[in-house]
């Protein structure tokens, strides 16, 4: 049962019974008051918690921003990039999330703690000045009551009833004061329901407004979750991948180091201990150096380094050789000691001191010693030699294996990851590398050989060949584009290098992505995801010849070739803008400076692989674009310096110029193409080159710089006049190069004439990079600036347009057409 009520009624009689109802309503207030005294000091330590919070997840926060990934190599994947990236996510997350937690800090305060002290100051601090009252006034009351009773009744008649006036008036006081503190207590007994709740209301109002932020940042953040988890499991089992390879090589350099040394300019390096003379009576110190010598130079160089001390590396010492003998055990007490003499200090050796005998042998051989052994260290990796060959029996072999495995097996779970027994793997393979009994093994109906073990014997089958599918030769190519560019610029250049592959390869590769492909459209029900059959395949396809750690850390980008033929290899052809392929390096110089250089090679369009094997990539290539004077973020633009100028072939400069048809058609394809290509300083394709225009499609000139002019014309006299020339790409010849092979024919002078006049329109362009003029015929504009009448100019790379009023030069791949 509650309180209960007091009566006005009972404020005159103010019995017992009342005066602990009045105490009861009494007691309650205190426990209200010291409730909420506790709830607004548990509120500011969860203010002040909530703060701390927010400045540890903020700490939390910037620790993640500011940290990012050291990779291992030259180029990072698109997942690692992207798992790179979240840290910065991540903190932004929670750089968000805080923000609504200061959020929420400030409205408790406001909503909370101040409603709460404003109604124990004003409501329940009123009741206890009141209490104070009404004591006071009730022991008054009846002190004076009882003084007056005590009045002899001998006291005049006046003193007695002055005395009565001021009971009774002292009493009218006291009812009063006592009508008004039990209406007080009764009014905050009701008021602190409310009073007390609503803040608490508010509160929580507040604190689950936090949480639905909390929650629509999450929703937001969920499709991001899922991408990066998708990163994350594809870099894993690339990992996982790449650690096999790595133990497989730690492996087989610790059974035998010197069979694995890596192949370099030096022909001997390692540690020595070079004897220190010291001045008589303190003889000499033995201080251990890392050496190399180059036998061509003889050059021998000496840095003193010690482990224990740090790593600490002292001054490299250069000397050239004169020669070297062993040293005598009877002129020494140590062992493995042989003597060098410097050209610059002769007559005075300097006494060296091997690891082993071994070690000395090895580095007298390379000093040519007095006592030598051959060695050969820098030794080229030879082919690894096998029985397997891409000939008739190989294609019957992985034919077979393909159609059994896509009649029993295309759901199977873990299709190419589960690997089969070694001894049935290799029985299978013997069976059908024998041309007798090759075409006597039915996979597809025996059930004598399991699906994993066909598809181990085809793997192996595969890894077993003289060279990898895709060749040594072409192995660093294929790297190169799925290290960085577009997903676009990649697909285009793995397109012309798939055809850059020896026919059979080409072949036999076709063949295998064709059914790769078709593998992973069962991936719900074999899990086997293009990913997943570029973890497995990546290694299997692709292979470094030199078997390196740095080259095993590029597995990841063999998987990555692998995904993109895989993917591409059903889509349709799609037009698209030029790419670059990288095809070497050089060193260039440009004023006063020396840049090195990365070839990088434009070639043609095709949006999508589309068929990659049997359509051709566009044989045409534009002239090559310097980028050493781009702004930042901008595509290179083409040079037009007076000296590089006068370098280009005449032709380049006059379409309509009377050319030599005699010998056109028999211009070798090949040196043209590998002839006319200059450098860019740059190191790879950027996704910047995507924007060029259409318009570059439809005219891609073929030029030689005057170098390789001179080659041409010195190995071919009776070419020299019809290699000097730019054709251009016309729709009928675009649509017949996807059908045939790239033939290079010349239009006559007649023709070239009419093209260029019919293909000359008139279109307006947007800039979209900002471009400073370098020469009076240029034109300088800002990002946005709209030209008019842009046409094509004579000079490759460049457009004509009127801007302002004025008419110059445009970089073509700084523009986009409207």
């Amino acid at each position: 049962m509650g309180l209960q009520p007091l009566e006005f009624s009972d404020c005159y009689l103010d019995s017992p019974w009342f005066r602990e109802r009045v105490r009861a309503h009494e007691a309650e207030l205190d426990r209200t008051n010291k409730f909420i005294k506790e709830l607004l000091k548990d509120g500011k330590n969860l203010i002040a918690a909530t703060k701390n919070l927010s400045a540890a997840q903020r700490k939390f926060a910037h620790s993640l921003r500011d940290f990012k990934f050291e990779f291992i190599g030259d180029a990072e994947t698109d997942d690692e990039r992207y798992i790179d990236a979240s840290l910065h996510e991540f903190s932004n997350f929670l750089k968000n999330l805080e923000e609504q937690r200061e959020i929420l800090a400030l409205s408790v305060t406001e909503t909370l703690i101040k409603p709460l002290e404003r109604f124990r100051k004003e409501q329940l601090g009123a009741v206890k000045e009141e209490k104070k009252k009404f004591d006071k006034e009730t022991e008054k009351n009846y002190s004076l009551l009882e003084k007056h009773l005590n009045l002899s009744a001998k006291k005049k008649e006046l003193q007695l009833q002055e005395a009565d006036n001021q009971v009774e008036q002292n009493r009218k006081h006291f009812y009063e004061l006592s009508l008004e503190y039990v209406c007080k207590l009764q009014e905050i007994q009701e008021r602190k329901k409310f009073e007390c709740v609503e803040p608490v209301l508010s509160f929580f109002q507040g604190l689950f407004t936090f949480y639905h932020q909390g929650y629509e940042l999450a929703k937001d953040f969920n499709h991001y979750k899922m991408a990066l988890q998708m990163n994350i499991q594809n870099t894993r089992n690339r990992f996982e991948g790449t650690r096999s390879e790595v133990e497989e090589l730690m492996n087989k350099i610790r059974r035998n180091p010197q069979e694995h040394k890596r192949v370099n300019h030096f022909t001997m390096e390692g540690y020595l201990y070079v004897q220190e003379k010291r001045p008589a009576p303190f003889g000499s110190s033995w201080v251990k150096h890392y050496c190399t010598y180059r036998k061509e130079t003889k050059k021998f160089t000496m840095i003193p380094f010690e482990h224990r001390s740090g790593g600490k590396v002292g001054d490299e010492e250069l000397f050239i050789l004169t020669y070297c003998t062993k040293r005598n055990i009877d002129s020494t007490d140590r062992r493995f000691c042989f003597d060098l003499e410097a050209s610059d200090r002769p007559g005075i050796p300097v006494t060296m001191q091997a690891f082993s005998e071994e070690d000395r042998k090895l580095w007298m051989e390379a000093l040519d010693g007095k006592e030598t052994l051959f060695i050969n260290l820098n030794r080229a990796n030879t082919k690894r030699e096998g029985s397997a060959q891409l000939d008739k029996i190989g294609f019957t072999i992985i034919k077979k294996c393909i159609s059994a495995v896509e009649t029993r097996g295309i759901n199977d779970q873990g299709l190419y990851r589960v690997v089969g027994v070694s001894s049935k793997v290799q029985r299978l393979l013997n069976l059908l590398m024998d041309a007798k009994t090759c075409n006597e093994v039915d996979l597809e109906n025996s059930v004598d050989w399991e699906v994993k073990t066909i598809t181990s014997a085809m793997k192996q089958y595969l890894r077993s060949l003289p060279e990898p599918l895709m060749t040594y030769e072409l192995h660093g190519e294929f790297i190169v584009p799925a290290k960085s560019g577009s997903p676009e610029s990649r697909v285009n250049a793995v397109h012309f290098l798939v055809h850059k592959l020896p026919e059979k390869n080409k072949e036999m590769l076709d063949i295998l992505v064709k059914h790769l492909a078709n593998v992973s459209k069962h991936a719900k029900k074999n899990l086997m995801t293009v990913a997943n059959l570029g973890v497995v395949f990546g290694p299997t396809l692709m292979r470094p010849q030199e078997e390196t750690v740095a080259a095993i850390m590029d597995l990841k980008f063999q998987n990555i070739v692998v995904e993109i033929l895989i993917e591409n290899h059903e889509k349709k052809p799609v037009h698209s803008k030029p790419y670059l392929i990288a095809c070497g390096c050089r060193s260039t110089k440009l004023g006063r400076s020396t840049l090195s250089q990365v070839h990088l090679c434009w070639s043609g369009h095709s949006g999508s692989l589309g068929e990659i094997f049997k359509t051709l990539p566009d044989a045409t290539f534009p002239e090559p674009i310097s980028m050493s004077v781009s702004p930042p973020n901008a595509p290179p633009r083409q040079s037009r310096r007076q000296g590089q100028r006068n370098k280009r072939p005449l032709a380049v400069y006059n379409l309509c110029l009377e050319l030599d048809d005699a010998d056109s058609l028999s211009s070798p394809k090949e040196d043209m193409l590998t002839g006319s290509m200059d450098s860019l300083s740059s190191h790879s394709p950027t996704p910047a080159f995507s924007s060029s225009p259409p318009g570059l499609l439809d005219r891609n000139h073929l030029i030689m710089d005057s170098g390789d002019l001179a080659d041409w014309t010195t190995n071919h006299p009776g070419q020299s006049r019809s290699s000097m020339v730019s054709w251009m790409n016309t729709p009928s010849a675009n649509a017949a190069a996807t059908n045939t092979a790239p033939s290079f024919s010349f239009l006559n002078p007649a023709t070239a004439s009419d093209r260029a006049v019919e293909s000359v329109v008139y279109r307006k362009a947007r800039a979209v990079y900002p471009c400073e003029a370098e020469h009076s015929s240029e034109l300088s504009f800002q990002i946005g600036a709209i030209f008019e009448d842009v046409q094509f100019s004579r000079e490759p790379g460049w457009l004509e347009g009127t801007l302002n009023g004025k008419r110059g030069l445009i970089p073509q791949n700084y523009v986009q057409f409207l």
